[in-house]
């Protein structure tokens, strides 16, 4: 049986008694499409993808290779000219989580470590895509974890990623795992209409992870949450500050004028990288900061954008 951290351990550890009261804050609040849509009927989306489906959407002019079967044969009689039917594809929308479990994750100044946060803002949007109807499931890298959580619908499928995040962070090491060997794990499991939104802090992304990315964003909506500690935006008081990392120790002195100028640009160039990657593909991006309120952080998750004919209505 897994414990639940101490007190002492309070923003250090991942507490599932934290994850499951974060429902609350979630009350009234669901995931949004990010691409039009039709209304939404029991727990199923119309796609914007056009093919064999339950509703009739128009009728075109018959192109060579479309099936006979869905001939309108009124509109063609009307016409004069052949015609075949169009149907609004459905599809079972589905949230499958990326959270990042490398060990510059388990790092933090503010309130909490990095590794605490992406699991607390995972479990809002877990309870937010619940709210909407749709399954959850998770996959965890970095860490030695490579463990995944298939979608699953209903407070259960909800219980089961958050009970995995606990899981994962308490087992988390030292080995690290590239975001394009994680995204390629996630591939087997995304079917068309599940949203894949990365939690991470960037540092796992690789040249190698863009292609893979592209790839699902051709069938996949795509999301995600950057997770950042205060100190990669700004230098702390001047002084000298002892680091260590990995079995290396090292002395900074930010009394310097030149490193207090220098220290924020590379995580700011890291930060810049992912998110103009993700955003080239269509996709929302968002920071949470470790010591920030991720409820509001992630709001725009919750926001629809309209598409053409949304926005001429």
């Amino acid at each position: 049986m897994n414990k639940q951290p101490s007190q002492s351990n309070a923003g250090i550890k991942v507490s599932l008694d934290e994850l499951l009261a974060l429902s609350a804050q979630v009350r009234g609040s669901s995931l949004a499409e990010v691409r039009r849509s039709a209304a939404a009927r029991t727990g199923l989306h119309a796609s914007r993808w056009r093919g064999r489906g339950v509703d009739f959407r128009e009728s075109r002019i018959y192109q060579a290779g479309d099936d006979i079967r869905h001939m309108d044969w009124r509109v063609t009689a009307r016409s004069g000219r052949p015609h075949t039917k169009l149907f609004e594809e459905e599809r079972e929308h589905g949230l499958l989580l990326m959270v990042d479990f490398n060990a510059g994750m388990r790092f933090g100044t503010r309130t909490r470590f990095k590794s605490v946060q992406a699991a607390r803002t995972a479990s809002l949007l877990a309870w937010m895509a619940s709210a909407s109807g749709d399954r959850v499931g998770a996959i965890g890298f970095g860490g030695g974890i490579r463990n995944e959580v298939k979608p699953n619908g209903g407070r259960r499928g909800v219980l089961q990623v958050l009970r995995a995040l606990r899981d994962w962070d308490h087992a988390a090491g030292t080995e690290n795992e590239s975001l394009a060997s994680a995204l390629e794990r996630a591939r087997r499991l995304l079917r068309p209409g599940t949203r894949l939104i990365l939690i991470s802090d960037g540092f796992s992304a690789d040249d190698e992870a863009w292609p893979v990315l592209a790839r699902c964003a051709s069938r996949n909506e795509l999301g995600c949450v950057l997770i950042s500690d205060p100190l990669e935006h700004a230098p702390p008081p001047p002084g000298r500050y002892a680091l260590s990392s990995q079995g290396s120790r090292r002395t900074l002195d930010f009394a310097d004028k030149n490193l207090r100028s220098r220290w924020p640009k590379p995580f700011d160039a890291m930060r810049e990288r992912v998110r103009s990657e993700f955003t080239r593909l269509g996709a929302r991006v968002v920071e949470v900061s470790t010591d920030a309120d991720a409820r509001r952080a992630i709001l725009p998750f919750t926001q629809r954008v309209l598409g053409p004919r949304d926005s001429s209505a």
